[in-house]
């Protein structure tokens, strides 16, 4: 095997890392005078970002993802309030400290604040050195939590996520599209021939294969909101919010042709001299017309389609019209140059 795994240089692995990781905070604040205050006392090791309005908030924290959020209370149109409501009921952010800085300090403000999920309440006028305190503390206490979740939720030989988080994710992002009546699409891919590759190359040339493909496949998912994880053995799945059919199967294309690329030699594979994969596609409309366990079954069918067709290839179906949508690599059985997919490129249906 010529390919070594890459370093993931994005991961925090220990507390002390934090100290050379600049804080992101944002400031929600319709004032400009209280946004300067809290600037100036946070700029110099901090990125601060600002929004002077609720809605501006939340598309801040979608697209920025903040380490803590300085909350005003009264704005015009959404407050304070609603804004903190409904980033606690967003799996994506629920997560993500709150402190209020509002004038309102009586007990009942005080109290409301936290019920709603808030960690921490600061009176107007702030004191710069009472807030750098407790955004000091708030954030370590953030950084404990990510480091003891990261252990808990990362799968310990390939390094992306294990079946625990995606199952939690998977859970929380089906409830948002039945919310929302938005799309949903999930790849299930299986490492070809892995148990020939194993008895051949033996188990530990085998976790590194696994480790190359997983950082693979991370690195091919180029969307904050995308998560990739170890489905089991040497399974993968992938889960993509607000994705078509259409751009779904363009994407596992790209992940099959990118594992290939790698060329992780498999001199016993049936279907080519390097590692490939085999991926399946399903695609669902949160209406209530199918639930989550039916798009995961749909997925896994896909799956056994695509080997089916010969492997090293991609099958997918939108649950609703149950019109199976294979590519262009598994309508011809793919040699090792593998022909490019009849998806793409599409227009505006995954965008990186």
């Amino acid at each position: 095997m010529n390919t070594q795994l890459p370093v993931d240089a994005g991961l925090i692995t220990n507390i002390s890392d934090v100290a050379q990781h600049r804080p992101r905070l944002l400031v929600v604040d319709d004032q400009p005078i209280n946004v300067q205050a809290l600037y100036q006392a946070f700029s110099a090791d901090h990125q601060v970002f600002v929004a002077t309005s609720g809605e501006q908030a939340l598309a801040l924290c979608a697209s920025r993802r903040p380490d803590l959020v300085l909350l005003d209370v009264v704005m015009p149109g959404m407050d304070g309030h609603e804004v903190c409501r409904r980033l606690k009921a967003d799996a994506a952010t629920a997560d993500l400290p709150v402190i209020f800085v509002t004038a309102h300090n009586d007990e009942a403000s005080e109290t409301l604040g936290l019920d709603l999920g808030a960690v921490d309440f600061i009176s107007k006028p702030i004191n710069p050195k009472i807030v750098r305190a407790r955004v000091r503390t708030h954030l370590t206490l953030k950084a404990q939590s990510d480091l003891l979740r990261g252990m808990a939720y990362k799968d310990g030989l390939t390094g992306v996520y294990n079946r625990r988080h995606f199952d939690e994710r998977f859970a929380a992002e089906w409830a948002r599209v039945a919310r929302n009546g938005t799309m949903l699409s999930v790849i299930l891919l299986d490492v070809d021939f892995f148990k020939r590759y194993n008895d051949h190359y033996g188990h530990q040339a085998g976790d590194e294969c696994l480790r190359c493909v997983a950082a693979t496949l991370k690195a091919g998912l180029k969307r904050p909101g995308d998560l990739i994880a170890r489905y089991g053995g040497e399974e993968f799945v992938c889960l993509l919010p607000e994705t078509p059919l259409n751009g779904a199967l363009h994407l596992a294309d790209a992940l099959r042709t990118q594992v290939a690329a790698q060329q992780i030699a498999h001199a016993e594979s049936s279907v080519a001299p390097v590692v490939t994969v085999s991926l399946g596609v399903s695609c669902a409309r949160g209406d209530g017309a199918v639930s989550a366990g039916v798009l995961l079954l749909a997925a896994d069918a896909q799956l056994y389609q695509a080997k089916s067709n010969g492997r090293n290839g991609v099958c997918g179906i939108d649950v609703q019209v149950a019109e199976v949508c294979p590519t262009g690599a598994n309508m011809v059985k793919p040699a090792y140059a593998v022909p490019s997919s009849a998806v793409g490129p599409p227009s505006g249906v995954y965008v990186s």
